[in-house]
């Protein structure tokens, strides 16, 4: 008997129809030469301290630091769970095979391989490795059932951050705690917290001992177009003042007038961090909210493994592109101009050299149905990112014109926009265009010159931003950033 351990109930449910398991018994599935059984996320963790010494369940200095010879998992002291790994447990006893059905990443390996030590297995084990959870995919990765050995550094990877953890977060919370608690609180330390609480801090710091100053800039109007004076902004007002009766006496001259023609590249497929900045930017989501919201679509087959690190899909899912698009019937004012021509195979999509586990989050092809709008949200966000990749280029006109009055150097620049390219995708939904999208700018020539209309501008020196979770989030920031932050929605 064949013995296949799911991560939830509603997974192995799916995978026993498939398999053809279909009796339903206390705690698993039956039929077909398998049984089909399930954890509910975590069914084992690493021991607590006293486990091992029962002196280590006082906090003293003189313990610190507490390192066991060799660290040991149990059950988690519940009883829905407890009752759940006792049928786990047996069903390992009397299989003659295991297959690994868990969520198919670091923290899934981890949780199955915890059960599966604890429960005592040592029969031959299969890794069932999927992107996806539709019937096609979960039939697929059947046929091609992986050595589950493949994945023994995926899972000391997720031993070792677990017990790093646990070292950490045991000792330093022990020894903060009765340093500097005074016996009033406990001051928790943790790998992914306090880095993060000290960047917060150090940014309050920088806000505190900010100090506004004001500056005063030269500006001037030229054929309803607003030129920027090219020098550092002034600190004192009556310099700002005779600046502009500098610029009343003269006349505004055209000295460069250049357009530039260029295109804005197709936006990335999502990676899970990408997906948490535009649903936070977008819907105000948290990075916790999207996550949840990308796992519960996961489970509903409607889009592919969401915990992913790259923004490419592997080369042999492009024939599969055009079912997918054909498949999104809502969206079919976009896709059928996709579908009229063959799908380009590029590499800016498809790389297998940047895919490790898994590819890009895209949709799976299936109908929405019985989602929430949170969840429409974000599926959207992955619909129309997807769709986007396979549209040509956004073709966009740069304008730079600059001036001057008297001695004193202006400039402006504005962009419009071709051909709308990807950007068709998103035009019916409502966007807050940038300054430089707005600038619609006439055409001007070089030597022209004319009356013009000067003006101070007067504004103050802002401080640093306090950190939200778009900053936090964004790919473009700080690699420590974007790392704690992850960490923190994972």
């Amino acid at each position: 008997m064949k013995l296949c351990i799911a991560e939830k109930p509603s997974v192995a449910k799916d995978i026993a129809e498939i398999i053809g398991a279909k009796q339903r018994n206390d705690g698993y599935y039956e039929g077909n030469g398998y049984q089909v059984t399930w954890t509910f996320g975590h069914l084992c963790t690493l021991k607590e301290p006293e486990d091992y010494n029962e002196n280590w369940k006082y906090w003293k200095l003189e313990d610190l630091p507490i390192i066991p010879a060799n660290f040991g998992i149990k059950v988690i002291n519940n009883q829905g769970v407890q009752r759940q790994f006792s049928v786990i447990e047996r069903l390992v006893a009397n299989c003659t095979e295991v297959i690994n059905c868990g969520d198919a990443g670091q923290e899934g390996e981890l949780i199955q391989r915890w059960v599966l030590l604890k429960a005592k297995c040592n029969v031959p084990m299969k890794r069932l490795w999927i992107s996806s959870l539709t019937e096609e995919a979960i039939r697929e990765g059947f046929q091609k059932l992986r050595e589950s050995s493949q994945y023994d550094n995926l899972y000391a990877a997720g031993s070792a951050r677990a017990i790093g953890d646990w070292m950490l977060g045991i000792n330093a919370t022990r020894l903060f705690t009765v340093k500097f608690g005074r016996g009033k609180s406990t001051l928790s330390v943790g790998r992914v917290q306090t880095p993060t609480l000290a960047m917060i801090v150090e940014r309050q710091k920088e806000i505190d001992a900010f100090v506004v100053d004001e500056y005063w800039e030269l500006k001037t109007e030229y054929r309803e177009t607003e030129f920027s004076c090219q020098i550092e902004r002034l600190r004192f007002v009556d310099k700002a003042e005779k600046g502009l009766e500098y610029l009343k006496n003269h006349e505004f001259e055209v000295t460069s007038f250049e357009q530039k023609e260029g295109k804005e590249g197709n936006p990335r497929l999502y990676d899970l961090t990408s997906l948490q900045v535009d649903g936070n930017k977008k819907y105000g989501y948290s990075a916790d909210e999207t996550l949840k919201h990308i796992q519960s679509l996961y489970e509903k087959k409607l889009v592919t493994y969401p915990r992913v690190d790259t923004t490419y899909l592997s080369e042999d899912i492009h024939p599969k592109i055009p079912g997918i698009l054909r498949g999104m019937q809502y969206y079919s004012r976009f896709t059928e101009r996709l579908l009229k021509q063959p799908i380009l195979k590029t590499k800016t999509v498809f790389d297998d050299k940047k895919v490790t586990d898994h590819h890009a989050i895209i949709p799976t092809g299936i109908i929405p149905s019985g989602i929430t709008p949170a969840e429409q949200h974000i599926y959207d966000l992955i619909a129309r990112r997807f769709i986007a990749v396979f549209y040509p280029e956004c073709k966009v006109s740069n304008t730079t014109v600059l001036g001057k009055v008297g001695t004193l150097e202006f400039k402006a620049t504005g962009k419009q926009i071709i051909e709308m390219g990807w950007r068709e995708v998103y035009a019916d939904q409502k966007a807050k265009k940038s300054e430089d999208e707005e600038k619609v700018m006439p055409l001007f020539t070089e030597g022209e010159s004319g009356p013009h209309e000067p003006k101070i501008h007067q504004g103050k020196t802002s401080p640093p931003k306090y950190y939200t979770e778009v900053i936090l989030l964004d790919p473009w920031k700080p690699l420590e950033s974007r790392w704690i932050m992850r960490k923190c929605a994972n």
